[in-house]
């Protein structure tokens, strides 16, 4: 599901985009790839194949984004994004799981 809307976000061509201030499209990023990386944490998908996945799917969308006839265009600033939301999410699922088995283990 959140792989099928981050297909609509990052693909719906630029004249269907509604206008927002500047740094929005950041946030949007950020918020999108952290959300595919903790759905895949949920998934159980291995850290390492999902970074790779993620970066991949990162790089892939902005040249897309560049040659595709949308109107858009590709920024290597949003590829990083994505990639920083992804792993801070994947940080962050990883120390509520620590936090997780460290109650288990003394509670």
């Amino acid at each position: 599901m959140i792989f099928a809307i981050s297909l609509i976000i990052l693909f719906t061509p630029a004249s269907g985009v509604p206008s927002a201030p500047p740094g929005t499209d950041k946030v949007v990023h950020f918020v999108l790839f952290a959300a595919l990386a903790a759905s895949g944490t949920a998934a159980r998908v291995p850290a390492a194949p999902l970074v790779v996945g993620l970066v991949g799917y990162a790089a892939l969308s902005e040249v897309l984004q560049a040659v595709l006839p949308l109107g858009r265009s590709g920024d290597l600033r949003d590829a990083l994004v994505d990639v920083l939301g992804a792993l801070v999410a994947l940080l962050l699922t990883a120390a509520a799981r620590s936090v997780r088995r460290g109650r288990r283990t003394t509670g």
